[in-house]
């Protein structure tokens, strides 16, 4: 029987290897290699495709001969010497019993374990939920040494750290830098506070009032400031807009000077106090001033 089975398990690994081999030699000797793979990668590919191929036949073959074999594992597995082992709960997957998976269920009552005619049993745990278990504490074993005894790794806050300085070197450092504040000077001029006022006009007084008093958009003449009153902060928030607050950014559609000049012209309005002028929003900005046009 042994014998028969050994023959069958080398010629159906002797099968699987010739076809192979011969799918192999159909192929055009003269066909192209793909593009951008290499000889040396070509070789490897066919190798890892003939290594699945032998793992393949050799699972095959070890699934036949358990089917085969499969009464005789079973008087094997019925012996009172190899059942209780744990080689032979592994045995009896084979055949047909999980009880290495689910456990024994003995259903013996534990003495003084009675409430309200609710017996306990003394069952065992599930060993597929006692082996998680147990994995969960060699992880835990293995996290706080290599995290924290050993500072082979980072924690999240270092994590976050280096990302953030990777995120740092893909952005411009220049003034298109959202998170790099300018260092503009107001513009004081006549014809720059003029030209602002005509910017302020046409794109801005929809949202913000003729007079900055406010529509949806807050008021732009009183001390109060949602994101910063100084001529920096404005002229950023009027760059980059603000994302979820319905203020739009002006990059792309207004250049940097026009953005100054209109940010300029805003700070000439403070404390105008016009009429119909909505309610404060925001924090007093101590760094924010009255322009005066030259």
């Amino acid at each position: 029987m042994a014998t028969t089975l050994k023959n069958r398990s080398w010629r159906l690994s002797a099968a699987a290897l010739l076809l192979s081999f011969s799918a192999q030699a159909q192929a055009p000797e003269a066909a192209a290699t793909p593009a951008g793979m290499s000889g040396q990668e070509m070789l490897f590919w066919v190798l890892v495709s003939l290594l699945g191929v032998l793992v393949l036949a050799l699972v095959l073959t070890g699934i036949l001969i358990v089917v085969q074999l499969r009464p005789q594992l079973r008087k094997v597995y019925e012996m009172p010497t190899v059942r209780p082992s744990w080689s032979g709960k592994v045995l009896g997957l084979f055949v047909g019993d999980p009880v290495l998976l689910q456990g024994r269920v003995r259903d013996e009552i534990m003495s003084g374990h009675d409430y309200d005619g609710i017996h306990e049993f003394d069952n065992d745990l599930p060993p597929w939920w006692k082996m998680g278990f147990y994995g969960t504490i060699a992880f835990a074993a293995v996290y706080l040494f290599y995290f924290h005894v050993a500072d082979a790794g980072q924690l999240s806050q270092a994590e976050y750290e280096t990302e953030m300085k990777q995120a740092a070197l893909l952005v411009s450092v220049g003034s298109d830098d959202p998170n790099k504040l300018t260092d503009f000077q107001p513009l004081t001029a006549a014809a720059d506070i003029g030209a602002g006022k005509s910017l302020f006009a046409t794109n801005c007084a929809p949202c913000h009032g003729a007079a900055a008093e406010g529509k949806v958009g807050p008021n732009l003449t009183d001390e109060y400031w949602l994101h910063g009153g100084e001529v920096n902060h404005v002229y950023k928030t009027v760059k980059f807009g603000v994302q979820g607050k319905g203020m739009v950014a002006w990059k792309g559609k207004l250049s940097s000077k026009q953005i100054l000049q209109v940010s300029s012209y805003i700070l000439t309005l403070q404390g105008s106090k016009p009429a119909n002028a909505k309610e404060p929003q925001g924090e007093k900005d101590p760094t924010a001033t009255k322009i005066a046009m030259r």
